[in-house]
């Protein structure tokens, strides 16, 4: 008897988070037997997936026209019925939606993962969110984010299950990475040898805390406490903001770190990137359900300083893997480049590990898509 088949539905296959966790869960899919769908607008990550042997659909999931989340409900269905479908996963609101009715019209299970925090300012906003909560199953990837969910919402779904984002640790694997590689990709950003190199992942939008990096930057600077060896890059797509990316290079021209700070760009390889900086900064203005940086950092032997809120709190062990500061605290991060900054190697070395030893016990991609295959084996028994 040949197993289920598992339809995953998001808005498209961009880097980020959910659509990293989407290919993951497919790839695992796949190697336990199952048909693995994927449905989305496409994207740089589409390649990888077909590669791994699932079957990528496209489908005008990104919009968030009520026209087409209706019509999208019909298209959902006929793609169930033709590749009988077992379950349904949704991993963004839009999509939701659609793939709500149309597993409810087919009479199957249908699960959503809460990858983000989902601000709701009004009344329709919190209805349309809600949508995260009404399958038969919601996955946190978070305590905290299970926590946020059972304080915001009027309702609870009928089933929480924390499943924490999971790392590849074979990918973001320091024996991987060759010195040849890391010492080019420096030259690159003009760090030397003894240069230090601060490494901010993540697309290019406000939230992300570049701002208050540069001006923690301008602070240190200004005391005499930035080495001119010193090199901050920015690795990250604007998406199409390039209003922000303008704003950006206006910043650190004004704060006179021209020389210093780099706007890479997209990098394809991150597990090169993070090991040829020395620390890893995220610095999110506003709570990351999960977020990747101090996790991927983490398994990579680097130091990570984060924003003290949302999933920073169990994916960074403070005094030991990291540091911990308040969000939109210039001074603070300030403070905390500058404490990092001044540690000799080997204290940077010891903070990497221990970082490295807390991802290998609490958040690899093995234990986050047994937990998923479970889950979805559990439901699907239920039926």
């Amino acid at each position: 008897m040949s197993k289920p088949a598992i339809l995953q539905i998001i808005p498209k296959l961009d880097t980020g988070g959910a659509e990293r966790t989407t290919l993951d869960i497919a790839a695992a899919l796949v190697a336990d037997g199952y048909t693995a769908l994927v449905a989305s607008e496409g994207g740089w990550l589409e390649p990888e997936l077909t590669a791994s042997g699932a079957v990528s659909l496209r489908l005008p999931l990104a919009s968030k026209n009520p026209l087409t989340i209706h019509a999208n409900i019909a298209r959902l269905q006929e793609i169930i019925e033709k590749y009988k479908v077992d379950l349904v996963h949704a991993r963004s609101r839009a999509p939701a939606w659609s793939g709500l009715y149309a597993a409810r019209r087919e009479g199957i299970p249908f699960v959503t993962t809460h990858h983000g925090i989902y601000n709701a300012k009004n009344a329709w906003k919190r209805r349309y969110n809600s949508v995260m909560l009404r399958g038969d199953a919601v996955i946190a990837n978070s305590e905290w984010t299970a926590a946020h969910i059972r304080t915001s919402y009027s309702f609870l779904p009928k089933r929480i299950a924390v499943i924490p984002r999971g790392i590849d640790l074979s990918l973001f694997d320091p024996a991987h990475v060759s010195q040849t590689e890391i010492d080019a990709l420096r030259a690159s950003w003009g760090a030397g040898d003894d240069a230090r190199v601060v490494l901010l992942p993540g697309r290019l939008t406000r939230w992300k805390g570049h701002l208050v990096l540069i001006a923690a930057l301008q602070m240190l600077a200004h005391e005499g406490r930035l080495s001119p060896a010193t090199r901050i890059v920015l690795a990250g797509d604007d998406q199409g903001r390039s209003d922000y990316t303008d704003e950006l290079r206006s910043a650190v021209a004004k704060a006179g770190l021209d020389a210093q700070v780099i706007l890479a760009g997209h990098i394809t390889n991150m597990p090169l990137a993070y090991r040829a900086s020395d620390i890893a900064l995220s610095a999110s203005t506003e709570p990351e359900a999960f977020g990747r940086v101090p996790a991927e950092a983490g398994a990579m032997g680097r130091a990570v300083i984060a924003t003290d809120h949302g999933g920073a709190w169990e994916t960074v062990l403070p005094g030991k893997s990291g540091i911990l500061v308040p969000p939109g605290d210039a001074k603070a991060l300030a403070e905390a480049l500058a404490d990092l900054l001044a540690l000799p190697d080997g204290a940077l070395a010891a903070m990497g590990a221990a970082g490295r030893a807390h991802v290998e016990v609490h958040f690899s991609v093995e234990t986050m898509c047994g937990a998923t295959l479970a889950l979805y084996r559990d439901l699907l028994a239920g039926r």
